[in-house]
């Protein structure tokens, strides 16, 4: 081969590799690097530290939070129920649409209920904070809610 082809060759091969570092790198950042809320038991840590919260505040936010979930959870339980419920209506050789409709507003109505508990329980934890940490708390709410946007994810995960 040429030695102008050999070089073409070697800057193609330096410039992908250089996009594959780049690439690897900023996946690393965005899944370790950027700060968010973390699920799991490092969660108490975590509001320890980012919020400042004493033990005694730490504590009083976890039980609660674990009432709070358990609500959450059961009342997501019912919308797949109902959901599913839905999908059967829709199956049907004549389905029928005020049943549907009927469905789709009980749906609407436990999503509304959801809605109404994750503030309450937004409410609650504010009334355990001071004023900084309340700051730092709606921050980190703010950003969650930003970064899923950006992110292009919906109520359900990502868009595709």
């Amino acid at each position: 081969m040429k030695n102008s082809t050999l070089k073409f060759l070697l800057l193609v091969s330096v410039i992908l590799n250089a996009a594959i570092l780049a690439t690897v790198g900023y996946s690393y950042y965005q899944h370790t690097c950027r700060r968010g809320i973390p699920f799991g038991p490092e969660r108490r840590q975590f509001l320890r530290k980012e919020l400042s919260l004493t033990p005694a505040q730490t504590d009083l936010l976890m039980k609660q939070q674990q009432a709070f979930h358990a609500r959450i959870s059961a009342m997501k339980q019912q919308i797949f129920q109902q959901r599913l419920q839905l999908l059967n209506l829709m199956q049907a050789d004549k389905p029928d649409m005020k049943q549907i409709d009927q469905s789709i507003e009980g749906i609407g109505d436990m999503q509304e209920n959801i809605e109404k508990a994750v503030v309450s329980h937004i409410m609650d934890v504010k009334t355990q904070l001071n004023t900084d940490q309340q700051k730092k708390f709606f921050g980190f709410i703010e950003s969650i809610i930003t970064k899923r946007e950006h992110e292009g994810y919906g109520p359900h995960g990502p868009r595709r």
